[in-house]
């Protein structure tokens, strides 16, 4: 199937096992949220899919396009299609916007064709321009330097900008919503939704169930202890809400017994 497939995914970092046997679905076209108490192994999901070099990863297979990605480098999986929106994004004094966003879609357009010599700049501009207006964003942005001085909101709708750009066919936003006020949550969720299209598949890490009020999942996992503990639609987002997580894993553990 088309998609992101995880089977039996192990990792972990200094020698602590924190994914514990993921299995995980997400086909293009479709948003599925996981949400879960700290310390379950959400964001580490997050790094291991796109190859973080400190997670050890010591069973299973992620596979994209017909590829098992844990066999490929960071920036091979980035030019396969996968992209990662960071929790805390860093900032990158002296870089413009412009000038990462055009370098690193030169670089995916580089890897498809070796003879490509690059996006003629007055065809980036346009397109930088294009995807700002379609993510309400002042044009300003792209002269400054890259997450340097940014609110964590402006942090955010950058990463939504780098994934406009890059276009990904599967992207992973890890706790997106964090530190966000209510303002900045829903312009960065408008700006996700308006990407939306049948070949993207996403991944939105969570830890409330705020940032579901605008963007809608198709289905929504929780993680509990390095695992998949319970798959439902987006009422399931609201049960948790409501109720927490001692039920998901009480359920864990009658099912082990």
């Amino acid at each position: 199937m088309s998609g992101l497939v995880i089977r039996n995914l192990h990792a972990g970092i200094d020698g602590k096992e924190i994914l514990k046997g993921v299995n995980l679905i997400v086909p293009q076209g479709e948003i599925h949220a996981i949400m879960g108490p700290n310390g379950t192994g959400k964001s580490t999901l997050a790094y291991v899919l796109m190859g973080h070099p400190a997670y050890e990863v010591t069973g299973g297979e992620v596979i994209f396009k017909d590829i098992n990605v844990l066999e490929l480098e960071p920036d091979q999986r980035s030019r396969l299609g996968m992209f990662l929106a960071f929790q805390y994004p860093v900032a990158i004094p002296g870089v413009t916007v412009a000038n990462f966003l055009r370098t690193a879609l030169n670089s995916r357009r580089k890897a498809q064709n070796p003879a490509d010599k690059g996006i003629p700049i007055p065809e980036f501009r346009r397109l930088l321009k294009e995807k700002m207006e379609l993510l309400r964003m002042d044009t300003s942005f792209a002269g400054r330097y890259l997450n340097d001085g940014f609110s964590g909101g402006e942090k955010k709708r950058v990463e939504i900008l780098q994934m406009a750009v890059l276009q990904p066919q599967f992207a992973v936003l890890d706790e997106t919503d964090s530190g966000l006020d209510i303002d900045a949550l829903r312009v960065v969720s408008e700006g996700v939704n308006a990407l939306r299209n049948p070949d993207l598949g996403v991944l939105v890490i969570t830890h409330y169930q705020r940032i579901l009020n605008y963007i809608h999942p198709d289905v929504v996992h929780v993680m509990v202890d390095g695992q998949i503990a319970e798959t439902g639609g987006p009422d399931l987002a609201l049960h948790l809400e409501e109720h927490g997580y001692d039920w998901v894993r009480e359920k864990m553990e009658t099912a082990a017994s």
